[in-house]
């Protein structure tokens, strides 16, 4: 099934640039793209009797307005990328989670109407960060121009969740043309008790100094890229950093995407974004992908 790259927009500055985004995502996957504008139920809140009683709310010709435009606006840069505009009545967190049963990947922008300076991603993208039943494509305003040839950027910790995002890192290294770093973060807890030695780098975020043999997980994940993407040129790097978080948000800033899984080693049933991940959502300075497996739903 030729599954869609589904894009929100609500027709705010982080949605436009979203489905910007989105697009190139389904040209680059030969998928269709969809533009969806979930609305609430204008009787949805503080309303002492049942909304529904009068009815679901048609969808809006202003809305219908903003999604067509945005569809003409993008088919001229992409031409030839089929593009499908719905709305849904529902909110629009709920209406991406629903609609990532059935895509192969979701883009959100780092905020959508109504957000604040101090709400980075948004309360939209972080439900579908978190609740999306297919990978999560994070778009956020870059501090500085993000690195056209950089790599794809992911973290190595030996858990099921970050296996998965290295495989997502590599299929996406090999559809952007670039190469794929493999990264492994030294933290302070992995040195308890030792003395750190100095390492060359930039403050606390230094690849490992020549000669030094990387961790044997590293090395493991290493081998089984260059097996599973031959051609693909990925390397090793070990990161030393009092936080895996802080050291991948770092790197980032030499990375085109960074990949994170939903959970590393400790998480637990109720967190769906692990700290990791969540750091890289908010902070990271290029695109992130948040690699949720795939619904098995038809």
């Amino acid at each position: 099934m030729n599954r869609p790259v589904v894009a929100g927009v609500d027709g705010s500055p982080g949605s436009l640039a979203a489905a910007q985004e989105a697009a190139r995502e389904a040209s680059l996957r030969e998928a269709p793209l969809h533009l969806v504008h979930g609305y609430l139920h204008p009787l949805g809140y503080g309303v002492p009797l049942n909304p529904y009683d009068l009815g679901v709310p048609a969808p809006t010709e202003a809305a219908q307005t903003m999604l067509e435009q945005t569809a003409r606006e993008l088919a001229g840069r992409w031409p030839g990328l089929r593009i499908d505009v719905r709305q849904v009545a529902g909110g629009p967190g709920a209406t991406l989670v629903e609609e990532s049963r059935h895509a192969e990947l979701v883009v959100v922008g780092s905020r959508g109407l109504g957000g604040f300076a101090g709400l980075l991603l948004g309360s939209v993208g972080t439900q579908v960060a978190a609740h999306a039943h297919c990978p999560v494509l994070v778009v956020r305003p870059p501090d500085g121009p993000v690195p056209a040839g950089g790599p794809v950027l992911v973290g190595v910790d030996g858990s099921e969740s970050a296996e998965l995002a290295v495989g997502y890192a590599a299929d996406e290294a090999v559809r952007r043309g670039v190469a794929l770093v493999l990264a492994h973060v030294d933290t302070d807890d992995d040195r308890a008790g030792e003395q750190a030695s100095p390492t060359a780098g930039e403050g606390d975020d230094a690849a490992t100094a020549p000669g030094d043999a990387p961790p044997a997980l590293l090395a493991t994940a290493l081998a089984a890229v260059r097996g599973s993407h031959p051609g693909l040129t990925v390397t090793g790097r070990t990161l030393r950093a009092s936080s895996a978080g802080q050291a991948l948000v770092e790197a980032s800033g030499a990375a085109t995407l960074v990949v994170v899984g939903t959970r590393g080693r400790g998480g637990f049933a109720g967190m769906l974004l692990g700290s990791v991940s969540q750091a890289l959502v908010q902070h990271a300075r290029c695109p992130v992908l948040v690699a949720h497996p795939y619904d098995r739903a038809p």
